[in-house]
């Protein structure tokens, strides 16, 4: 199967067609019929499966190598690949799951993230196994998701921070009967501590979970509730059992707990590869390890931290600054509703700290306001040189991340990186 997001163009729902090539199509009744000639024939025009008489594929097929979907990545980087995750896969997904959010037979999982995204994907094949019931909303905002807490008595959901945000400052949160959720797991991207303090002293009752991991690897490390305290407030978590994470090196090699470097990983959970695309596919792998993208460190208890994507760390007069660390301390203001921490191009320091910054309604905050703010928990290079506030909701992707990129292209247009 390959889940699609809907809310993707014509273009980009074209481009995962012509790679997927599958063999129909099945959509909700409320979406319109598809609006790309070529794209729709090529599904059309696929040979039918080779079934037997009884409507059974004429041979069985029992290999936990088969291929059971294609989870194509959010493209925060560029076009989207292909996930190629097979049954074995999708076990292990489980097993992780039941291991960091076990449902217990009569829990309700309710689906509000985006089911075409690994970390809610796996819920449909995990529910079922522990004896629990699902719901889904169409489309996240806060007031659908409490009327269908309160509705379906949901107990279980995966939501991303930028959800968990709006759901905080929902001024009628308060109306609602939410006694029946019990657990609420995070992922897609870290969750500024002020946030974590914030959704406790709304929703006091719930525990938290936070899942680490990639569309490539479902689930690597997660943090149960109980460790969400004084510095593990910004910890991933730790692997689950048969998983291996390591940090190291531009050369590959572990560097000492503490110290920063490239998160790699390797076990049952690990995709095969992208579809159709060996030369990326050998790119992702460091001897056997799958390289995740991410800068981050581990402490001496074998906690992980998410420091910033590769991609997304500031370089700035030699100094490394992580995007995640500069917009926590921008979401300790009480003005602020959203943030996105970047760099721009400079002559002179290679990279400037940039921030773009949506304020919450009726609040008022100037740049210089922000930037004095910063310079008291940060260092003076890592402090924003420059503060733009949009009176819009920041560009997300499908699974609710922040896209970076939109926000950096326009600073970089004909531009080379002056930092390596």
């Amino acid at each position: 199967m390959v889940p699609l997001n809907v809310r993707l163009s014509v273009v980009e729902i074209d481009r995962i067609l012509a790679d997927a090539s599958p063999h129909g199509l099945i959509r909700h009744s409320s979406l319109p019929l598809p609006t790309v000639p070529l794209a729709w024939q090529r599904v059309l025009d696929q040979e039918p499966l080779d079934l037997g008489d009884d409507g059974s594929r004429s041979a069985p097929i029992n290999d936990p190598d088969a291929v059971l979907a294609l989870i194509y990545t959010s493209g925060t980087t560029g076009h989207p690949k292909g996930v190629v995750v097979t049954h074995a896969n999708m076990l292990a997904n489980v097993e992780h799951f039941d291991y960091w959010m076990p449902h217990k037979d009569g829990a309700v999982h309710l689906h509000a993230a985006p089911l075409f995204h690994i970390a809610d994907f796996p819920v449909m094949f995990a529910a079922p196994a522990f004896g629990a019931a699902q719901v889904a909303i169409p489309r996240f905002t806060p007031q659908d998701f409490c009327q269908t807490v309160e509705r379906a008595r949901v107990s279980h959901t995966v939501l991303v921070p930028t959800m968990i945000n709006l759901l905080t400052q929902f001024p009628e949160l308060g109306k609602y009967d939410l006694a029946s959720l019990d657990e609420i797991a995070y992922g897609g991207s870290p969750m500024a501590p002020e946030l974590i303090r914030r959704t406790r002293e709304v929703l006091p009752g719930v525990r938290l979970v936070q899942g680490y991991g990639l569309s490539e690897t479902g689930f690597l490390t997660a943090l149960r509730d109980d460790e969400h305290v004084g510095q593990r407030l910004t910890s991933c978590g730790r692997p689950a059992a048969g998983i291996e994470v390591r940090v190291v090196d531009g050369s590959g090699a572990e560097v000492k707990a503490g110290e920063a470097g490239e998160l790699i990983a390797r076990g049952a959970n690990v995709m095969r590869g992208y579809w159709n695309n060996p030369k990326e596919t050998a790119q992702a792998f460091l001897d056997g390890w799958f390289r995740t993208g991410d800068v981050g460190r581990q402490d001496a208890d074998g906690f992980f931290y998410i420091l910033d994507r590769l991609k997304d760390m500031i370089v700035t007069g030699g100094e490394n600054v992580y995007s995640g660390e500069v917009e926590a301390v921008i979401y300790e203001h009480p003005a602020v509703l959203e943030a996105a921490v970047f760099g721009i191009p400079d002559q002179k320091w290679g990279e400037l700290v940039a921030a773009c910054v949506v304020l919450r309604p009726g609040k008022v905050l100037s740049g210089d306001e922000l930037i004095d703010h910063c310079r008291r928990s940060l260092a003076n290079y890592k402090v924003p040189r420059r503060v733009e506030f949009s009176d819009t909701e920041l560009p997300k992707s499908g699974t609710g991340k922040i896209l970076k990129r939109v926000l950096r292209e326009r600073f970089w247009d004909h531009q080379e990186r002056a930092v390596s």
